[in-house]
């Protein structure tokens, strides 16, 4: 009997070799054969119990059998998806994980579901861990850029390229902590930079909180590459959940925070701030002792704000938030009732609306015309608890504002005035370059109304949930007060109650006011997006022409078809039409509208399904003739089926371009399988797009981008960490008054044609020649959208609901005047990516 104890030669252990399992095995190869077959017959769930099976109990399957289990964890979870298990969806997603660590593909598609949940934090971190495992994987960086806009928004990069602020909020804790105030807690830190500021004071503690994820690691990171780690304590929670000695030791004689928004309480500050007066701050300084120690009384940076407003008159607010049309192609709209945009304002909180919106006023296209002056809405002391708790219950504050030119009334708007302490203050008037818009509240009123001078503009000024509500409530004329939301109709063509007769109008007006009627609350809600695209009359004349023009082809085909059948019994046969756009449209009435069409929506919102009704009875199409498409997969490819009865479509319409300017997921996916679906000589509208771009030279887009320069911020080393969530493609905006040199005149990147596979490529080279010596920055780009050869919208117009894009470089190209830039044009999927290279100069770079 050998010695049990005795080492093995040369000091190694020896493995015993494992004795096959001929159960093991046995069910193993049962097993994997049962899962082939479930495939087979497209049974998911038992199929992927089967590989979870297959792959635990014998891992050396993994490689082999990794596609097919893809396959299997993908087509199951969007079964599951689609019955709303979302629990199990993301149990398969964690099992499957478990197996496949390091799989970017299971990463990102993952990612993908966290994403359509709302979970943004942990989808930017698969998506992240998926780039980090494959660098060149082109569908996680393309989901990586887009969640990277919601998790680092824009302003980010504009606020710390803001010198001015900066250095003011510097100055600011400077002067704080060098009085006294040496504990200091920083609510909503994200980069760090403000803690990083009070700890460079001299502060002996410093805290500070973030309630994101994605912003808690960024300034973990930061802070600890400007060696601060060990001085700044990083809480991931709000601080409305801190508790003292919990999570801090003590309470702080310093709060500093930049949690405000273009409405001023939008982020929360008056709940944040009234929370740490009583359980995280120090007293505040007694008005009687001015001798108080400051180590022993608490402040707050920001102190206080002052905000403003004025009445304003823009098409493009109006176009947004209210009906501005009386025709949608062919159909009048007035038998649709009262539409309105999710953004309305009203001193009673109304969690279905949002109290307003927000605007870069120097850049709204079309511009703006101010109708009164600017006036005072309301102060706000941060260092008193009594002003904060106060808020709340103010009465509702009734301000009167001259009228100061005519014009009609499509909004209020706000901005604030930041004082820092008592000698510094930061404004975020229409007229400062700061990362800060405007606040908008809309006006809703559906014939518009207008100013004149001599007029007095009743406003209401409210606080009752910590939200600033802004309300235009009455005109003053002649002594008259005429309710802006009791007002009655004229008689003649909705025309303003400005025209001639106004003494009839104001006896009508002073009648309405002695009635008990409350305004209506039966109207449909849209978003501004869809409201704008209402008022897009171009848009919809265009889709009526070409559909007048398809129809009646259809219909003479579809007879010549059935005359010349032996089975001519079903001459009367409808045309079927589909429309797949997203969110509100009216395009399958239009169909319907046109006779002898039985036309399917999309639409899914009941309030607006009856809108449809509504106009479809109007128009005098037939109940049976507009049918709601109610299946609501999460695979958008599960809307394109066939009609009943196995008939193929004459036309079905597809929603191609993002209202924020990109070309839409799965687009040229759904194109071709609509071509599938189309009956001979049917169409898919758009049947093509193309792509224009421009060279321009804008510090603007740069300043949105990423931190710019190579000085630290403030001293601090902030660029490389949240320049890393830099994205190539900026959308949302508004290229006609975007700040730029034109360095090019526009050209044709590439063609996308949905009526023909083999036209499209996804790779394109564009020769462009420079018009102007600069540097290029980026290139935006905007699209021509051609429902046929003659029908064509471009998202270019200035009634266009759409906004554009633009690629921005890496690194800036100079150009003289008359160079020839080459840009290699990508598309991969819905992402475009742009290189830049100058023809003949040595020296030049391609980016």
């Amino acid at each position: 009997m050998p010695n049990a104890s005795a080492k093995p030669k040369h000091g190694r252990r020896t493995r015993r070799r494992r004795r096959e399992d001929p159960a093991r095995n046995e069910l193993v190869s049962s097993s994997l054969e049962s899962a082939q077959q479930c495939l087979f017959n497209q049974d998911y769930g038992t199929a992927f119990v089967h590989y979870l099976l297959v792959l635990n109990l014998a891992p050396m399957f993994k490689d082999f059998a990794r596609e097919s289990f893809r396959f299997t964890l993908f087509k199951w979870t969007e079964e599951l998806d689609s019955v709303g298990r979302i629990q199990d969806l993301f149990d398969c997603y964690e099992q499957a994980l478990e197996l496949f660590p390091a799989d970017e593909v299971i990463l990102n598609s993952m990612g993908e579901h966290l994403f359509r949940m709302g979970f943004r934090d942990e989808a930017a971190g698969h998506f992240h861990k998926a780039l980090k495992l494959r660098p060149d994987y082109p569908e996680a960086r393309e989901n990586f850029y887009r969640v990277a806009n919601w998790l680092v928004e824009r302003w980010h990069f504009l606020m710390l390229n803001d010198h001015r602020r900066n250095q003011k909020y510097q100055q600011a804790i400077q002067k704080a902590v060098q009085s006294g105030c040496n504990t200091v807690l920083d609510i909503g830190t994200g980069t760090g930079i403000l803690g990083m500021c009070a700890k460079k004071a001299g502060a002996a503690e410093v805290y500070a909180c973030e309630l994101s994820k994605t912003m808690y690691e960024l300034a973990c990171e930061v802070v600890t590459a400007n060696g601060m780690d060990d001085s700044i304590k990083i809480i991931h929670m709000k601080s409305l959940e801190m508790e003292v000695p919990k999570d801090i030791p003590q309470r702080v004689s310093l709060v500093v925070t930049e949690t405000v928004d273009a409405g001023l309480f939008g982020e929360g500050i008056i709940e944040s701030l009234i929370h740490a007066w009583h359980h995280l701050l120090l007293p505040p300084k007694s008005g009687e002792n001015e001798s108080q120690d400051q180590s022993a009384t608490g402040r707050v940076i920001p102190a206080g704000a002052t905000v403003f407003g004025m009445a304003l008159e823009s098409i493009e607010i109006r176009r947004h938030h209210r009906i501005c049309v009386s025709k949608v192609g062919n159909m009048s709209i007035a038998a649709a009732g009262e539409l309105r945009s999710p953004v309305s304002c009203s001193p009673e909180p109304d969690e279905s609306m949002e109290p307003y919106t927000t605007e870069r006023l120097s850049r709204l296209p079309g511009g703006y015309k101010a109708l009164t002056e600017p006036f005072t809405a309301l102060n706000i002391d941060f260092n008193s608890v009594q002003d904060l708790e106060g808020l709340s219950s103010r009465e509702v504050q009734q301000i009167r504002l001259p009228v100061t030119q005519e014009g009609e009334l499509d909004a209020l708007a706000v901005w604030f005035q930041l004082h820092l302490d008592e000698e510094s203050s930061l404004s975020t008037g229409p007229k400062e370059d700061t990362c800060w818009e405007q606040a908008i509240y809309p006006v809703h009123s559906t014939d518009g109304f207008v100013l004149k001078p001599q007029d007095e503009l009743i406003v209401e000024v409210s606080c009752k949930d910590s939200f600033l509500r802004l309300s235009s409530v009455a005109v003053l004329r002649d002594g008259h007060e005429i309710p802006l939301d009791k007002r009655p109709d004229t008689q003649d063509s909705g025309n303003p109650i400005s025209n001639q007769n106004q003494e009839a109008e104001l006896c009508s007006a002073l009648a309405c006011l002695q009635t008990d009627q409350k305004p209506t609350k039966d109207f449909c809600m849209l978003e501004s997006s869809e409201m704008a695209l209402l008022n897009n009359q171009d848009y919809h004349q265009s889709f009526s022409n070409a559909l007048a023009k398809l129809i009646p082809e259809m219909r003479a085909k579809c007879q010549n078809k059935e005359l010349g059948s032996s089975d001519s019994t079903d001459v009367s046969d409808l045309l079927y039409v589909l429309d797949v756009s997203e969110g509100f449209s009216l395009l399958s009435l239009l169909a319907a509208s046109h006779g002898h069409v039985k036309a399917f929506s999309s639409v899914e919102k009941k309030n607006q399904q009856e809108v449809l009704r509504k106009l479809a009875r109007s128009k005098d199409v037939p109940e049976k003739h507009l049918e709601f498409w109610l299946n609501h997969m999460e695979d958008e490819q599960g809307m394109l089926k066939r009609p009943s009865r196995e008939k193929l479509w004459s036309a079905i319409m597809l929603d191609c371009v993002e209202t924020c300017g990109l070309i839409r997921q799965k687009l040229m996916e759904k194109a071709s399988l609509a071509r599938c679906l189309l009956e001979d000589g049917g169409r898919i509208f758009p049947s093509k797009i193309m792509v224009h771009g421009m060279l321009v030279e804008s510090d603007t887009l740069l300043l949105e981008s990423a931190v710019q320069g190579q000085e630290p911020t403030l001293g601090f080393n902030i660029a490389p960490f949240i320049n890393q969530f830099t994205v190539p493609v900026h959308v949302f905006l508004d290229f006609p008054t975007l700040e730029c040199r034109h360095l090019s005149e526009s050209v044709e990147l590439f063609v996308l044609d949905l009526m023909e596979s083999t036209a499209n490529y996804t790779n394109r080279e564009v020769k462009v020649q420079a018009t102007s010596a600069g540097r290029i920055t980026a290139i935006p780009f905007w699209y021509q959208i051609y429902l046929d050869e003659e029908n064509s919208v471009s998202t270019l117009s200035q009634n266009s609901h759409w906004k554009q894009a633009a690629v921005v470089l890496q690194q800036p190209v100079e150009v003289q005047d008359g160079d020839w830039v080459r840009l290699a044009v990508k598309l991969h999927k819905s992402a475009i990516s742009i290189s830049a290279h100058v023809e003949n100069s040595p020296g030049s770079m391609e980016q």
